[in-house]
């Protein structure tokens, strides 16, 4: 086995995980001084030539891009470049012929749709610049030495096991993590996984060779039918990445290519005509069908303050608030802001109970999210209610925030602290229906009476 040692001027630091929040993390311990270590058991992305067909877009928000810029607002700025803004959802009814815009912010704020692989390859881009060591194509196997100087033990492209010592570790290799299974052996974690009821398959619209866009460029696309649905994010290059959310019993009940271009004409017409049908049946018959799980872990870091896991490592989400990305970002931020606070040691070991409370509110929050996304777009009460919402958030300016902007463009609110400010305002809304409902029958027995002492 190949030992090496990190041991350094400035404290070293060993990531698992060469992912978004992976690299995110390494570029904020070396904007900070620290040496930095990646390993990813990937192979380099820059080496891939095919399009990943197991990668939902990405809609990067305030919470991740506030990370960004105080890492570096060059970097920020880098990244936004290639955004497209999304000011709201475009939503498609059956019939293929309707479209309704629902606006997210309250002053034109909008979500960046942005490439998962192209975000990536900027940053990895970013480490080499600053020249942090990345290890492709390295699997981590074992974790060691966990009471004074951690090692990551891996696997690399030959076979030939690596050995690596640090003085912090950090695991943000996603909802399957081996650093978080192997981390569990010298920890007393809880942990959970829940497979969710509804598989992916990821969908192509292409540019439209007249126009760049076929259909809105500046939404979110959804097409409601509440068991499953479509949705279809906006590319630079005129292109839609279309995913198709379903329970499994609905894609399984399909045995043809045939059958689910059948299924497309009755559900999603307009969408059928976008994506073409010669290449919906190829999806059907070639393209891999994600799963969706939901991962749960705590505490996240070693007792001794020497590891800690962050990302779907920690806390992996379904993709429905579009938070999965940004909420990483802002664990990286946060861990930053502590360790500037009490040093690295006590920052590890504070984050725990100090993050735990909005991890736990942001994933039930994108649960939920799947039913509203689905049906309650539709619903006329959910409309009305979302509209006098947004109505009471633009007369009472900073005093009354509806959810969606709390989650999304206010990075200064907590996740857990939105959804209490919002069950409050709920409430307020729910009274005012009644009173307003109440008045109106009240006022109708009113108007009948008079009626009655009419005819008499």
């Amino acid at each position: 086995m190949s030992q090496h040692s990190q041991k350094q001027d400035q404290h070293s630091v060993g990531i698992v995980g060469a992912g978004l929040v992976g690299c995110v993390a390494a570029l904020a311990f070396v904007s900070k001084g620290y040496t930095v270590t990646l390993f990813e058991a990937r192979d380099d992305p820059n080496n891939q030539v095919e399009r990943n067909l197991r990668s939902i877009n990405l809609a990067v928000s305030n919470r991740g891009i506030r990370t960004l810029k105080e890492i570096d607002e060059n970097l920020a700025e880098k990244v936004l470049e290639h955004v497209i803004p999304m000011k709201g959802r475009m939503i498609h009814d059956i019939t293929g012929k309707k479209q309704e815009s629902q606006i997210y912010g309250l002053n034109g704020e909008c979500i960046n749709s942005i490439d998962r692989a192209y975000l990536n390859k900027i940053l990895l881009q970013e480490l080499k610049r600053r020249n942090v060591k990345v290890y492709f194509q390295h699997k981590l196997v074992r974790l060691s030495n966990m009471d004074k100087h951690p090692a990551i033990e891996t696997i690399n492209s030959t076979g030939e096991m690596e050995r690596f010592t640090f003085d912090y570790i950090i695991g943000a290799d996603g909802a399957h993590s081996q650093f978080r299974y192997q981390l569990q052996k010298f920890m007393r974690m809880s942990f959970a996984q829940e497979y969710i009821d509804m598989q992916y398959i990821e969908l192509y619209i292409p540019p439209d060779p007249k126009k760049k866009f076929a259909i809105d460029a500046n939404h979110l696309h959804i097409w409601p039918r509440h068991d499953f649905m479509l949705i279809a994010l906006p590319n630079q290059d005129g292109s839609f990445t279309s995913t198709f959310f379903s329970p499994w019993s609905v894609i399984e009940s399909m045995q043809t290519g045939e059958e689910f271009v059948q299924f497309f004409a009755k559900n999603f017409p307009d969408a059928l005509e976008l994506i073409g049908e010669k290449p919906l049946l190829e999806a059907f018959e070639k393209n891999p069908r994600g799963s969706l799980m939901q991962v749960s872990a705590y505490p996240y870091n070693s007792p001794n303050g020497k590891a800690i896991i962050i990302g779907d490592a920690a806390h992996s989400m379904v993709p429905f608030y579009g938070q999965g990305m940004n909420c990483g970002f802002e664990d990286v931020r946060i861990l930053m802001d502590l360790i500037d606070k009490y040093g690295i040691d006590t920052a590890f070991i504070e984050y725990s109970p100090q993050r735990k409370k909005d991890l736990d509110a942001i994933c039930k929050l994108a649960l939920d999210n799947y039913y509203e996304m689905s049906s309650k777009v539709t619903n006329i009460w959910y409309l009305a209610k979302k509209k006098l919402d947004y109505s009471l958030g633009r007369v009472f300016k900073n005093k009354w925030l509806p959810l969606y902007t709390m989650v999304s463009f206010r990075d200064d609110i907590p996740y857990s602290k939105a959804i209490e400010i919002e069950k409050r305002q709920t409430k307020i809304v729910s009274n005012v229906q009644i009173g307003v409902i109440t008045s109106l029958a009240i006022y109708g027995v009113y108007l009948a009476a008079k009626l009655c002492d009419k005819k008499r």
